[in-house]
């Protein structure tokens, strides 16, 4: 049996699953401090399952502390970057993109030294051990704890990286060390950033992974649990504390993979709608799309795995206007404050809601509240709510043609009829609760990012082997059991702006979480 949780800005929701069986869902408010709500989501669904603790054999848990951490600028520390690559890399400085409030926040301390590669493998220059140890000492007399390096091309090479980390480790065992190289993707500056903010909240990470198992134990659960990463996989309570920044978005992505597994599409939409906002990602071999462009978070520019979501004003907290140019709905929404606001709780204010309600697609509150409102404005509020999906299902489609869609989250309600552009519309048993399937399901992945020279054939089919090898060999490091690890998704992208035929190949694999090696 699996417990998965995930926690919303609004409801923590809790699954129980025994094999491919939803025993049970719970939905409970999520909590200011977070952990609390999961601990009174996990115990109301022990109660109505009539389970004991012991019974549960892991607890999956796709949260939102890290983004929100950052987002809002609270519980970071200063980070010490060290760049590796000069003088070729000294014409933007580590933290020069960043917003001002940030830098005062997280801007330590950096140091530009010389190393780095070129794209094929070569060294710009000979790693500079001596400047390694001047940052080591100039960090300690600060007291930073938190040490981000990054490196020239070390997605192609990480030598240089290693090393300063190995040096940092024998003058200082004290500091923590967040390397670019094992973060990032192609792109200095945006894999920089991201060792950078992995570095700030990593002592957030181990804070919240001990108030994770003290919730577990609390409860007498005694089973190992896992976070949800923003890939649709899972990841140990030691690995995120190393890598908390790849928690980012797993909320979504929890969304996409719970859809897949609850109508077994491999292909398809996710609209995933909620009180204020839907997000709406597109499923490729039941995993949910890769971003390939830069993703600000923050107001930070990074580059490390994200999900392609596109995120629009519709929810059930949506705004509802009726003026002379038509209906209109949100983008602006009541949020948190629907059961105060919403018609149907009695309130004044006319939401998305309070048109499923009166409309007989949801039951919830009192219907007769909203019994007289006049039935061309139900017609045109569905027509524009209908509107705003096929609008944002038309710029998420990368083929023409229609395409199943999937309809998940507590706000599925507010679509009743097919958006132009659908072939197929499914609203599976559970769909509230996605999120959360999604993240008891999850397997463990590995992805390597790297660029290669193919000049000849045999050079290519050499370094697609090597990405792969590579790419399992992360999954098994991460927990995966080695007898289920396959390659789901492989890409090369030939790079004509650099000789030598350099390609970028971009390999992820996936396997099933080894239960008894992390128990």
């Amino acid at each position: 049996m699996r417990i998965g949780v995930d926690v919303g800005g609004t409801n923590t929701d809790a699954v129980l699953l025994s094999g491919k069986t939803v025993l049970g869902a719970v939905k409970r408010p999520t909590s200011e401090d977070v952990s609390s709500g999961i601990c009174e989501a996990i115990s109301a669904l022990i109660s109505d399952c009539n389970i004991t603790p012991d019974a549960i054999d892991a607890v999956m848990i796709g949260t939102t502390h890290f983004t929100n951490a950052f987002v809002q600028r609270r519980e970071l520390v200063p980070v010490y970057a060290i760049r590796i690559g000069f003088p070729a890399g000294r014409g933007i400085p580590p933290f020069s993109s960043w917003p001002e409030d940030l830098k005062k926040t997280i801007r330590g301390g950096s140091a530009m030294v010389r190393g780095g590669f070129e794209f094929d493998g070569r060294e710009i220059s000979p790693f500079d051990e001596a400047a390694i140890a001047d940052c080591v000492k100039e960090a300690c007399n600060k007291g930073i704890t938190q040490i981000a390096v990054s490196c020239i091309f070390s997605q192609l090479n990480s030598a240089h990286e290693q090393r300063a980390a190995e040096l940092i480790g024998e003058l200082a065992p004290e500091l923590e060390v967040s390397l670019s190289s094992e973060l990032g993707r192609v792109g200095l500056l945006e894999r920089e950033n991201a060792a950078i903010m992995n570095a700030s909240l990593r002592p957030l990470a181990l804070k919240i992974a001990a108030a994770f198992k003290s919730a577990l134990v609390d409860l007498g659960i005694s089973a190992p649990f896992f976070v949800s990463q923003n890939d649709g996989t899972l990841m140990g309570a030691d690995h995120m504390q190393r890598y908390p920044v790849l928690t980012f978005a797993a909320g979504p992505t929890n969304s996409l993979r719970g859809a897949a597994w609850l109508t077994g599409a491999d292909d398809a939409i996710v609209v995933d709608i909620g009180g204020t906002t839907s997000d709406i990602g597109v499923l490729v071999s039941s995993f949910p799309r890769q971003s390939t462009v830069h993703v600000d978070v923050g107001g930070v520019r990074t580059n490390f795995r994200m999900p392609d979501i596109l995120s629009i004003g519709l929810g059930g907290g949506s705004l509802i206007r009726n003026a002379e140019k038509g209906v209109s709905v949100g983008p602006d929404s009541v949020g948190y404050r629907l059961r105060e606001e919403a018609l149907i709780f009695g309130g004044n204010t006319l939401t998305a809601s309070d048109i499923a309600v009166a409309g007989g697609q949801a039951k919830f509150g009192d219907p007769g509240r909203v019994s007289g409102l006049p039935s061309d404005l139900l017609t045109d509020a569905r027509d524009a709510i209908s509107s705003l999906l096929a609008d944002a299902i038309d710029r998420m489609k990368t083929a023409p043609g229609d395409i199943p869609m999937i309809l998940v989250g507590g706000g599925s309600v507010l679509v009743s009829e097919k958006p132009q552009g659908v072939s197929e519309m499914m609203c599976p048993e559970h769909a509230g609760v996605a999120n959360a399937i999604g993240a008891a399901i999850g397997q463990v992945s590995g992805e390597i990012d790297r660029i290669y020279s193919l000049e000849d054939a045999p050079r290519r089919e050499a370094a697609i082997e090597d990405a792969k090898a590579q790419a399992i060999a992360q999954a098994v490091a991460a927990g995966a059991s080695e007898g289920t690890v396959e390659v789901v998704n492989i890409e090369t992208v030939p790079l004509q702006y650099l000789p030598g035929g350099a390609t970028r190949i971009v390999c992820r694999a996936v396997g099933d979480l080894a239960m008894e090696e992390n128990e």
